[in-house]
């Protein structure tokens, strides 16, 4: 399958209905579902290449989480939130009609897999882990709320490919072709100039974050953390600012006790776009051969 479908199903938030949007890869009544849920600003084509290759084997889901690529925007920018996150989920795995999936989540999509992971009859069977735990690191956080919304329009899709790469270097290295494609879906044509995909509201919630309130939350992700029973895997960019080599030792310890694999000339994050990342998860995935 070398293109996915576009499906959209509605969703609740305290302001109303919306509709989130997701990618589906493979066929429609494999009951091997994988869930792949992207970064904070990022959207769901972001996993084009691992999906592509596991198609065969999974239903693969790939989610545009609401206010990004071609979800709906929240009218109250106060709901971007993790629990909005979760909900919105709760309802894509209703509408797929499955009692067990296996979940792969980049940074902000980890911790949306991990609060799920960690509730009671959890659907997730396998998690994976892209670059993010329960403390996440202030300074990462302060660099990505420094250009997030801020974004210009661009007069084509090649200047803004190059400006994401310019905030993007945590990602390691990637050919011209391969960071083209990672690029392409995050622009929206803007009358005769493109801009990027998402609602510039997101991360409104960031610019209020103090260490303090940062403190607060890693707590009751370390609850959630441990509460975790499915077997789990961590991925680590060596070079990662957001994840501590500590925090990944201590995961490693504790909760679901997760395997960690780094990636060495990676910061934040591993975009699980080459052989060596994807051989990786794939093998991870293998071994629960539901």
């Amino acid at each position: 399958m070398s293109e996915p479908l576009l499906k959209k199903v509605q969703a609740l938030s305290p302001c109303g209905l919306h509709q989130m949007a997701y990618w589906e890869w493979g066929l429609p009544d494999n009951p091997r579902v994988l869930v792949c849920v992207h970064g904070l600003s990022r959207q769901g084509r972001d996993f084009d290449a691992i999906a592509r290759r596991l198609s065969s084997r999974y239903r693969v889901i790939c989610p545009d989480v609401v206010g990004r690529g071609e979800s709906d925007w929240l009218g109250d920018p106060r709901n971007y939130q993790l629990p909005q996150y979760v909900s919105d989920m709760v309802t894509l795995l209703a509408r797929l009609g499955v009692s067990q999936v296996d979940w792969l989540g980049t940074s902000m999509g980890g911790l949306i897999g991990l609060a799920l992971a960690a509730m009671p009859s959890s659907p997730v069977a396998r998690l994976i882990l892209n670059d993010v735990g329960p403390t996440i690191e202030y300074g990462a956080l302060q660099r990505i709320s420094g250009y997030l919304g801020r974004a210009p329009q661009f007069e084509n899709c090649q200047q803004g490919a190059e400006y994401l790469r310019g905030i993007s270097e945590g990602f390691g290295p990637h050919t011209d072709e391969q960071w083209l494609e990672l690029s392409r879906p995050m622009f929206k044509a803007d009358g005769d100039r493109c801009r990027l995909h998402y609602d510039p509201r997101i991360g409104q919630g960031l610019a209020g974050l103090t260490p303090e309130l940062a403190k607060a939350g890693e707590a009751q992700l370390w609850a959630a953390y441990d509460a975790v029973r499915c077997p789990t895997l961590l991925l680590r960019g060596l070079d990662s600012d957001l994840l501590s080599a500590a925090t990944a030792q201590a995961m490693t310890t504790r909760g679901p006790k997760a395997r960690v694999v780094e990636f060495a000339g990676v910061g934040h994050a591993p975009t699980v776009v080459t052989e060596d990342q994807i051989a990786v998860v794939e093998a991870f995935l293998e071994e629960g051969g539901h």
